[in-house]
């Protein structure tokens, strides 16, 4: 009865939102096409759907909750996507369930892409920025390069995986299945006193080190469960695509990703779930409706996107028009809350008791008054 009653205490209806939404989505999608009122073009779609929400949920834990840049997410999909779906070939040969070689391979797919994570973050991850941007970029560059060249993985030709391909009309329903664990994974980290521990990394490094965190043990872990959940991604992607082919995942793809958590918001998942989901189908629209010379604006629509963004974001003029579309404001405005700054943190700064201003105390001004001391004198030497 006290578990019970301790998580009745520290259920909010705002940390189920995420899932309230995808198990939503779900049941409609599954709804409409047993009723076949779906396409099959857009069942094709929803697989992809689901792996790219993966995608920008775990790059979203490196980029946005931990402050690091990378663009190294293609080649972490990449090592899951090939070395998985061997996997996963090799297993077809003595298991004919094709589903049961799925779920190994997504777990080794995983595994695999986490292992690289550690090898290549152990030392990228002490650079910082630009830097750790460009070692990671490379990374992706050099891994689809040495598959390309691996005759066991296929070659230049890609590797064929038509004998495990899954059916769409499965693999959606499997992958958002999947979608809802990584949320609940990802989403009770933040909220753990580790995912604070990151944050704080994020915020101040120099803060955090000093208040006893250790930065390299979180900066490693974060980066190896980003590339964990990129791995699965990959296997999906094996499961889905045929053959697995290296250009696939070169550095256009790792900013495609990125776009998708800078237009979603940077630490928001509801951001990268919707963004992810939105800049997928917009693909899918454009590949079937521009073709020959017109195919290159696809790639404008991107970088128009995120232009657009990146002003409604940080224009002055347009702060009222924020506001005014506010989600938050606006739920508090319907259920008649007042606007707060209390968190759930029984130490944050608005709880302390103090006679001093917080804004003063944290201000690095020196405001004179009629006790400060003047300079010293020649009598008083």
């Amino acid at each position: 009865m006290s578990y019970l009653g301790n998580l009745k205490k520290t259920f909010k209806l705002k940390y189920c939102v995420n899932y309230i939404g995808i198990a939503a989505f779900l049941i409609l999608m599954i709804i409409l096409s047993s009723t076949g009122m779906l396409s099959r073009s857009f069942i094709n779609l929803l697989p992809k759907i689901a792996y790219s929400i993966i995608l920008a949920v775990s790059l979203n834990l490196v980029v946005g909750f931990l402050g690091e840049l990378s663009l190294g997410h293609a080649g972490f999909m990449c090592v899951g996507a090939y070395l998985g779906c061997y996997l996963s070939l090799f297993l077809n040969t003595y298991i004919e369930n094709t589903f049961v070689c799925f779920l190994v391979s997504m777990l080794a797919g995983g595994v695999f892409a986490a292992i690289f994570g550690f090898i290549i973050g152990l030392p990228a991850l002490r650079l910082k920025g630009d830097y750790l941007a460009i070692v990671t970029l490379a990374f992706g560059e050099i891994v689809r390069n040495v598959f390309k060249n691996l005759p066991m993985f296929g070659g230049a030709m890609g590797l064929k995986t038509d004998s495990i391909k899954i059916k769409s009309s499965t693999l959606y329903i499997v992958s958002f299945i999947l979608v809802l664990a990584v949320l609940f994974l990802i989403q009770n980290l933040i909220r753990s006193k580790h995912g604070r521990a990151i944050t704080a990394i994020r915020d101040n490094e120099i803060a955090a080190k000093a208040m006893g965190v250790n930065v390299t043990f979180y900066k490693l872990f974060v980066f190896v469960i980003a590339a964990f959940f990129a791995g699965v991604a990959g296997v999906i992607y094996g499961h889905y695509y045929t053959p697995i082919i290296y250009t696939t995942f070169d550095y256009n793809y790792s900013i495609e990703i990125l776009v998708m958590v800078v237009i979603g918001g940077i630490g928001s998942i509801s951001g990268s779930i919707i963004a992810a989901a939105l800049i997928t189908y917009i693909n899918f629209v454009l590949q079937n409706n521009l073709s020959g010379d017109l195919a290159a604006v696809r790639l404008l629509v991107y970088a128009v996107i995120l232009i657009v963004v990146v002003i409604f974001n940080n224009a002055p003029a347009l702060k009222p028009i924020k506001e005014k579309i506010n989600v938050k404001a606006f739920s508090n405005k319907i259920f008649k809350k007042k606007a707060s700054t209390i968190t759930d943190d029984d130490v944050a700064w608005n709880r302390i008791e103090s006679k001093i201003n917080m804004d003063e105390l944290l201000s690095v001004d020196v405001k004179p008054t009629d006790n400060t001391p003047d300079k010293p004198t020649k009598e008083d030497k």
